[in-house]
């Protein structure tokens, strides 16, 4: 057996329930969950882990380009695993420049509100680009091209916003998870859609968090050592 051949066995490794579930969705989702939870404890290695997950999964939301099981084009949850990528690297360098400056305690950021500025940036951004990604999805063939626009535009609101630090950041992703629930559900991507879930339970855990951290104004090692939310996670 040759590389192409272990490579190719390797990419469409599946379990056998009903049309198939793909190994690749469900360790691509593992490494989003992996990335979520370093997030949530601000450490750097959240950005690398995401990316590992993004690329497995760009794979899988284009269904019927790579044959997959579920033989579906998920063209904005494919999309949003790209945007995923190029906001990870912003976020991978802006958290790196912050732990290096001294003072974070070992971490990449200190959680803050956006504030009537940044939460005006996220609801124009939110109306431009969902209409500018429901009529590219739409002429794609996307399925469910409405649903899927929102969640690829929340998706990247949501990362950036982590990259700045904004708590508003786990808001957004508990109204992706709202739509994308139902919507993969739909589709055929069980795993996903069973991620999701997880993820919304999980995204209301860290607002409650970061919400914490944001009100105790202490410096970020202090609220390490003592926020007992922290310290169980991971």
């Amino acid at each position: 057996m040759d590389f192409s051949d272990l490579l190719t066995r390797l990419l469409n490794a599946k379990l056998d329930i009903g049309p198939g579930v793909l190994w690749r969705e469900i360790i691509g989702n593992v490494f989003g969950l992996a990335s979520a939870l370093l997030g949530m404890r601000r450490k750097v290695s959240a950005w690398p882990i995401g990316i590992v997950g993004n690329v497995l999964l760009f794979t899988v939301f284009l269904g019927g380009v790579f044959h997959t099981p579920q033989d579906l084009d998920l063209w904005g949850q494919a999309g949003r695993q790209v945007f995923f990528l190029l906001v990870s690297v912003y976020g991978w360098v802006r958290w790196q420049q912050f732990k290096r400056g001294g003072a974070s305690g070992g971490v990449g950021v200190v959680p803050r509100w956006a504030g009537a500025r940044g939460r005006i940036q996220l609801v124009v951004a939110a109306v431009v680009l969902w209409v500018i990604f429901y009529f590219a999805l739409a002429q794609l063939n996307s399925y469910g091209p409405a649903s899927d626009a929102w969640i690829l535009t929340g998706s990247i609101l949501a990362t950036y916003g982590m990259a700045r630090g904004w708590v508003e950041f786990w808001l957004i992703w508990i109204l992706v998870d709202v739509v994308g629930i139902p919507l993969l559900f739909a589709a055929g991507y069980y795993p996903s859609a069973v991620m999701y879930i997880v993820y919304g339970a999980f995204c209301v855990w860290g607002l409650v968090s970061w919400w914490r951290l944001e009100r105790s104004g202490r410096q970020p090692e202090t609220v390490a050592a003592a926020d007992p939310v922290i310290e169980t996670v991971g």
